[in-house]
């Protein structure tokens, strides 16, 4: 079974802001959403704006569902899920189950590979919103695809399939990926909250507004050579 092969019977466990945009995206490239789990009535509102007509079901129904499963859950709850749906025998063989956590890779997915299930980790490296927005950022961006290597292709696929670019990491280096994730998000938060409440607190308006084109601009500029040193503002020119 592959991505590019035909159409997939998707079903996706986590109606958070990864989730339904996964779906919808998978969607557009011609994928069947069979269905996917929502709890809260934030989850189950965005899951109907997002892949309207999608079933809500439980997660053993999901499962049982689908071709491929995507569990976009939060990292704590990543092993937790895995195992005790296996421990009731919900994982199918040949299925394909994939996971959105950064940092972590496929081992993970051993309780579900164990009952034949095939495993994947796919991140894509996207500060998500939960809305339709996010469709249009995943074809500027990247996504991390580990998996055994007969596997590859298919992780590779999917990530086209979204809409990003594929990049290949290594099952040893996913800790790596995800801290280099969790940093970037992390740092660049801390510093334009700082930055806006400095403004904030000399009155100005719509800080966040003053400091777009500076913040596009700097984050461009540093990220279009690897060796460009931290961001320096510019010299005020002598009058």
């Amino acid at each position: 079974m592959t991505a590019a092969a035909g159409r997939l019977g998707v079903g996706i466990v986590g109606a958070g802001k990864v989730g339904p945009v996964l779906g919808a995206a998978l969607a557009g490239a011609g994928h069947a959403i069979v269905g996917i789990s929502a709890v809260s009535q934030e989850s189950r509102d965005r899951a109907e704006a997002m892949l309207p007509g999608a079933p809500i079901l439980p997660v053993p129904d999901v499962i049982e569902r689908s071709e491929l499963v995507i569990l976009a859950v939060p990292e704590s709850e990543l092993a937790p899920l895995v195992d005790g749906l296996a421990a009731a025998g919900a994982w199918q063989t040949g299925q394909l189950v994939l996971h959105t956590v950064a940092g972590l890779g496929v081992s993970v997915l051993a309780a579900a590979a164990a009952s034949g299930a095939i495993p994947l980790a796919l991140h894509p490296a996207l500060a998500f919103t939960g809305t339709s927005i996010d469709l249009a950022r995943l074809r500027e961006s990247y996504c991390a695809v580990t998996a055994a290597a007969p596997v590859q292709p298919i992780g590779q696929a999917l990530a086209v399939e979204l809409g990003a670019e594929p990049v290949l990491i290594a099952e040893a280096d996913r800790a790596a990926y995800g801290e280099a994730i969790d940093t970037a998000t992390r740092f660049s938060a801390a510093i334009i909250g700082q930055a806006v409440g400095l403004l904030e607190g000399i009155g100005v308006e719509s800080p966040g507004a003053v400091l777009a084109s500076l913040v596009r601009s700097t984050v461009d500029n540093v990220l279009s050579d690897a060796t460009t040193p931290a961001f320096e503002p510019p010299q005020q020119e002598d009058e």
